[in-house]
C-alpha cells in the first residue's frame, strides 16, 4: 500500500511508535495547503509563485521580526508543546523563529546507546525502505525513488542502488534541529538548488517527484561500521533556511548536531548502501503498509547489517 491509499477523507495517518497507536496528523496551515494542492487556481499559484525562493525567503524574514513573537504561546498551546523540553522558556526568544529552530534540554531526547545502532536523525513522521532500487511504490503506485535525480550524480547514485533509505518528514510543530544518526567523518556539505513545493503526503500525491525538484543540502559521512552514508536535507515551501551547525572534516558523534531549519515544514533523508543497514521490522511493516511512523530524535531505527 501507498500513503495515497491511507489518506482517508483527505487526513493523514500515522502510527505512533510510542504507544502503537494510528492518529491523525493535525496539519499546520492545512486550509491553505489543501488550496495550494487541490484547487487549479491554488495550483497555478503554486507554479507561478509559491515554489520559488523569494516567498519563502519573505516569510522567514517576517518570522524574524520582533513582533513575530506574538505568535509563540498561540502556536504552543494550539498544538500542545511540552515547554518542560525546552532549553529556555519561551518568552527568552526574540522571534518565533527563535522559538521555531529552538534547542530541547538533552535529557529530553535520550540517545540510544547500543554501539551498533542507527539513530533517527530528527523528530518527525519516518518511512524505512530496506531496498530503495526495488521501490515501485514511493508515495504514489508505478512511482519509483530517482536516485540520479537525487543526489545530482550518476555516479555516486550507482553506489546505492540496491541500498536502503530512511525518510524523516518534519512538520511545522516538531521540533526542528538534525542531528547525525552514527559516529563517523562528515564532509562538506553539497547545495543543489531546485523549487520549494510542501513535502506535506498531500502535496506528494499530487507530485511525487518533490524530493529530486526541491532545494537539497547534501553531505557525505564515512563511517566505520556503516559505510558510506548519504545525509540529505530537503528544503520546502516557507523553510527559511537550512544551517549547517557542524564543522566539516571532523569526527562526529552519534546525536551530535548537524543542524537546523528555520521556518516551515522539511525532511532529512539518509541513504545506506547494500547490505549496511537492517531497518527495526516495525519501521519496515508500517511502511510497506502506507504509513509513516512518529518517533523521536536519538530513538533506534535498526543495527548494523549481519
Amino acid at each position: 500500500m501507498t500513503i495515497e491509499d491511507n489518506l482517508v477523507n483527505g487526513e493523514i495517518r500515522y502510527v505512533d511508535r510510542c504507544d502503537g497507536e494510528l492518529k491523525t496528523e493535525v496539519i499546520y496551515g492545512e486550509r491553505g495547503l489543501r488550496w495550494v494542492y487541490g484547487n487549479p487556481l491554488g495550483r497555478m499559484a503554486q507554479w507561478l509563485l509559491i515554489r520559488r525562493w523569494i516567498v519563502s525567503a519573505y516569510y522567514g524574514r517576517k518570522m524574524d521580526e520582533l513582533k513575530s513573537c506574538l505568535r509563540i504561546k498561540p502556536f504552543i498551546k494550539k498544538y500542545c508543546l511540552d515547554e518542560s523540553e525546552f532549553a529556555e522558556c519561551p518568552s527568552e526568544y526574540l522571534s518565533f523563529n527563535e522559538f521555531f529552530y529552538r534547542k530541547l534540554k538533552p535529557e529530553s531526547r535520550p540517545i540510544d546507546k547500543s554501539v551498533n545502532s542507527i539513530i533517527f536523525p530528527a523528530d518527525g513522521r519516518h518511512m524505512a525502505f530496506a531496498d530503495i532500487s526495488c521501490e515501485n511504490n514511493f508515495f504514489v503506485k508505478g512511482q519509483s525513488f530517482d536516485l540520479t535525480q537525487f543526489l545530482g550524480d550518476a555516479e555516486l547514485a550507482k553506489r546505492y542502488e540496491g541500498g536502503s533509505m530512511l525518510l524523516s518528514r518534519l512538520c511545522p510543530i516538531d521540533y526542528h534541529r538534525f542531528h547525525f544518526p552514527c559516529a563517523g567523518k562528515a564532509a562538506s556539505p553539497k547545495i543543489i538548488n531546485g523549487w520549494l513545493y510542501s513535502v506535506n503526503p498531500i502535496a506528494l500525491i499530487t507530485r511525487p517527484t518533490i524530493f529530486w525538484e526541491n532545494k537539497r543540502v547534501v553531505t557525505s559521512l564515512e563511517s566505520a561500521d556503516f559505510g558510506e552514508i548519504q545525509y540529505v536535507e530537503v528544503g520546502a515551501t516557507m523553510v527559511g533556511s537550512i544551517t549547517q551547525t557542524y564543522m566539516p572534516g571532523e569526527q562526529v558523534a552519534k546525536g551530535e548536531e548537524k543542524g537546523y531549519f528555520a521556518f516551515g515544514g522539511s525532511s532529512v533523508v539518509i541513504l545506506f548502501e547494500k547490505n549496511r543497514m537492517k531497518f527495526d521490522s516495525d519501521l519496515l511493516e508500517n511502511t510497506a503498509n502506507g504509513f509513516e511512523t512518529y518517533a523521536r530524535f536519538g530513538e533506534r531505527v535498526g543495527q548494523m547489517f549481519g
